[in-house]
């Protein structure tokens, strides 16, 4: 019904449907609505996903701009935070925990539920396969929901081009979390665990999993200079 009220029924079944279903492997009618809400509406020619004036990534990718946050700083990876927790809960003054809240909480009121990602990569031997970064497939026939094509993010001329098609998924134990399902009873149990973690003095919780939110990339950095 959100959806039908922004832009109407043709436009709702030939995009916005299918995809949902795919997404998040539920009717659409079992989607909460802010999902869609997400996403403007513009009766102009502007293909931009946001309205933001500045839309972009960081040149040379997330990655550069990580290591460059992260510089002079220890940091320590493939490590299971669950393994030697005491240990890791004493290494400072404040703990920054953007993991599962479901799972640092043992599990005590039940656990929530994500959708997780398959990726199925693929090196084409041409220079240019879609044109674009990323294409989305909005039918429900297609069983993946977007390609990503690589070398579109930073305009590069191989030879050979790297596409990767994405799969959704319900997640499931070892797999990796990516969205939370934010329907009525995911939140109930989520606002027991949010309780909990308001009472903790020396803990930040940030992040999808451990705030149990859908955030944007610009949302995030939005939400750590706020508490910074």
């Amino acid at each position: 019904e959100q959806a039908i009220s922004l832009v109407g029924k043709d436009i709702y079944e030939i995009l916005i449907k299918g995809y949902t279903e795919k997404q998040w492997g539920r009717k659409a009618t079992e989607v909460p609505a802010f999902i869609i809400k997400r996403l403007p509406v513009r009766f102009t020619f502007d293909n931009n996903y946001f309205n933001d004036r500045y839309q972009g990534i960081p040149i040379g990718g997330y990655n550069k701009l990580i290591e460059g946050l992260l510089e002079g700083t220890e940091v320590r990876t493939g490590i299971d935070f669950f393994s030697d927790r005491p240990y890791f809960e004493l290494l400072a003054d404040t703990l920054v925990y953007t993991g599962k809240i479901d799972e640092f909480y043992r599990y005590q009121f039940g656990k929530l539920a994500y959708r997780s990602l398959r990726f199925e990569e693929e090196i084409l031997d041409c220079p240019n396969y879609q044109g674009n970064a990323v294409v989305n497939y909005t039918d429900a026939e297609v069983p993946f929901t977007r390609i990503i094509e690589h070398k579109h993010f930073e305009f590069g001329i191989q030879s050979k081009t790297v596409i990767t098609r994405e799969y959704s998924t319900e997640w499931k134990e070892n797999d990796e979390p990516y969205y939370p399902i934010n329907d009525h009873g995911n939140n109930d149990v989520y606002r027991q665990y949010k309780e909990l973690a308001d009472k903790e003095e020396n803990i930040i919780f940030g992040g999808r999993l451990a705030e149990y939110k859908y955030y944007d990339m610009h949302q995030i950095i939005e939400e750590v200079l706020k508490r910074f």
